[in-house]
């Protein structure tokens, strides 16, 4: 479902801001969970090659299509920028890359990136 069919939008910098806090999060709940620490710098050194994977995605699919990806459908150009952009930039910074880390990534960044896409629609007022 389209945003722009429904009469339902979001402003690209709070899309934007919003698929940031997902990856903070996502990098957040990952050191947490391994007793990493919370420390923010801690958490940025995670979060930077999905934070730029991310940036790549919204820029792939601004420079194909014209339009900002706020929708479900171009949120899978995203999540895949932010996924496959943040494992080859932590491949070549020697970060590792474990199939179960891969696996987990994939999952959570699915659910943050593509759920409030998909959920957005439902929620917002028709304008």
């Amino acid at each position: 479902m389209s945003m722009v069919s429904t009469g339902r939008s979001v402003t690209p910098v709070a899309a934007a801001a919003l698929d940031a806090v997902i990856v903070l999060v996502f990098a957040a709940v990952g050191r947490a969970s391994h007793d990493e620490g919370s420390a923010a710098v801690g958490v940025l050194v995670v979060a930077w090659p999905f934070l730029v994977g991310a940036a790549a995605g919204w820029a792939l699919w601004r420079w194909r299509s014209g339009r900002w990806p706020v929708d479900v459908r171009p949120g899978l150009v995203v999540w895949a920028g932010t996924l496959v952009g943040g494992m080859l930039l932590r491949v070549v910074t020697g970060a590792g890359t474990a199939f179960s880390f891969v696996v987990v990534a994939a999952l959570f960044l699915a659910l943050g990136l593509l759920g409030w896409r998909a959920l957005l629609p439902r929620v917002l007022p028709r304008r």
